[in-house]
């Protein structure tokens, strides 16, 4: 499976695709023309197209293993 531009894993592409199906299940109209009405499908080629914005959480740098200090102590 070659992953859409903007997805990094096939983890990420199918969490993105379910968000997506869910919103279809519940009311959305379709971006494309499907030959499948199934919502799973559907938004897993929606997301292939690359129609479905992803927005990728940003990292935080390691800490080198040093915890925070906790306030008040």
């Amino acid at each position: 499976m070659d992953m859409p531009q903007g997805i990094d894993s096939k983890f990420r592409f199918i969490l993105v695709a379910a968000k997506r199906a869910r919103q279809l299940q519940a009311g959305a109209r379709p971006l494309i023309q499907a030959a499948t009405k199934k919502p799973t499908k559907v938004a897993q080629q929606e997301v292939s197209a690359g129609l479905v914005p992803i927005e990728l959480p940003e990292v935080e740098p390691e800490n080198n293993g040093h915890k925070k200090p906790r306030a008040g102590k």
